[in-house]
């Protein structure tokens, strides 16, 4: 009798085709819209990620305080308190710390032949690769000894070099920085857009000695960037950094830092915790429809159960049980959530890749709100089937005969 209920239960589905689409629609809608959803959001997730990695790992960022003139507080940076020798004690004198760059930049017009480009000029040190998590692509990076002698190197990133440069080998080449020419020793690789939707890639690094002497005529320092050793240690690495510096610029404590210590690793921890909770409202939002989609299946199936009475008092005078007719319509119910559920996975994964096609929005399919979404529309059908089914097992076979 359980196969019997099988093939009846899909006899009376395939009888009635168009109302059991038209029940199935909540639930592809549902499971559709809650993988979508969760695909654009931990597609935003994994792109804020990506950028603050992109800056580096483990990293602190220490850019000089806000100034006061005339008893009017200016934006953070304004001041010119770092110097080079203050980024030098970080890395001799605090543990913890695997490497520090320190750094200046402006924009500069770059030429090349008949070519010209506006771009960001950078000057820091050697160790500025690693830190920040730059890799050359073609040449090298510039040395230590070639930062001391203030020579008149640059390592390009890819969008300058493919403005400046086209098809043309760049490394090699000489290119003029705000009329003075220097020698392109390297190309960055690609590294894309940050989560602020800046090229970082357009972008030309040189010695920092060049960059303050040679070009900007400046002897402090616009931002320190510090490597801590492990995610372990840049909480205190950041204590120990301030303390330094409080005593190297001789402030008082009564008086505020003349810098400001970023840390990064703080920084994606608050973007992670808030683009989950936009998946997580984005998912509920759209796992009402799914609801939706259940009550559907009820409504519909109590509207199957009134108009088959009839058919039900045959069925239990010819020896169907109470467990047969139970099972009927639960098969019913359940087959219209898992048809539903995977033609909504379909629809979703197609409209997560639509949105990223047509918007550029970045979106991340993951088998976990797949499996999630259609086990969901499978229990909900269940759940939702169960009423209309003890209904329809629990008919008096003779008064179910008689039923007009």
């Amino acid at each position: 009798m359980f196969w019997e209920s099988i093939i009846i239960a899909l006899e009376g589905l395939r009888a009635n085709k168009l109302r059991s689409i038209l029940t199935m629609l909540g639930i592809i809608i549902g499971v559709g819209a809650v993988i979508a959803m969760v695909s654009i959001g931990m597609g935003v997730q994994n792109k804020i990620q990506d950028s603050i990695a992109g800056l580096g790992s483990n990293l602190l960022i220490i850019t000089p305080g806000a100034t006061s003139p005339s008893g009017v507080r200016l934006a953070a940076g304004s001041n010119t308190t770092l110097t080079n020798k203050d980024a030098q004690a970080i890395g001799r004198q605090i543990e913890g710390v695997s490497a520090v760059a320190p750094s200046v930049s402006k924009q500069y017009q770059l030429v090349y032949g008949n070519k010209n480009w506006m771009t960001t000029v950078q000057g820091t040190t050697p160790e500025f690769v690693s830190v920040r998590n730059f890799n050359v692509e073609l040449g090298r990076f510039f040395s230590n000894q070639e930062v001391d002698t203030r020579m008149r190197v640059a390592v390009l990133g890819k969008t300058t070099a493919d403005n400046l440069f086209g098809t043309i080998y760049p490394v090699g080449q000489t290119v003029r920085i705000n009329s003075a020419p220097f020698v392109v020793v390297g190309v960055f690789e690609g590294k894309g857009q940050s989560a602020g939707g800046m090229d970082q890639d357009d972008v030309v690094v040189i010695p920092l000695t060049t960059a303050q002497e040679r070009m900007m005529g400046i002897s402090y320092i616009q931002t320190i960037s510090v490597q801590a050793a492990s995610p372990e240690s840049i909480n205190q690495a950041q204590e120990d950094i301030t303390s330094l510096l409080r005593s190297r610029h001789k402030l008082a404590k009564d008086m505020p830092d003349d810098f400001t210590v970023r840390n990064l690793a703080a920084v994606m921890a608050t973007a992670e915790e808030t683009t989950k909770t936009i998946t997580l409202l984005l998912g509920n939002i759209a796992a009402i429809s799914l609801l939706v989609g259940g009550i559907g299946i009820m409504n519909i199936m109590l509207v199957s159960v009134t108009e088959r009475t009839r058919e039900i008092g045959i069925r239990k005078a010819l020896g169907a049980t109470y467990r047969n007719i139970l099972l009927q319509f639960l098969i019913e119910a359940i087959v219209i959530g898992v048809t539903g559920g995977l033609i909504g996975i379909g629809l979703g994964i197609g409209t997560a890749y639509a949105i990223s096609a047509i918007a550029g929005w970045n979106t991340a399919i993951s088998s976990g709100s797949i499996l999630m979404a259609f086990g969901f529309s499978v229990a909900i059908g269940l759940f939702f089937g169960i009423y209309p089914a003890r209904k329809a097992a629990l008919l008096d076979p003779i008064d179910a005969l008689r039923y007009e």
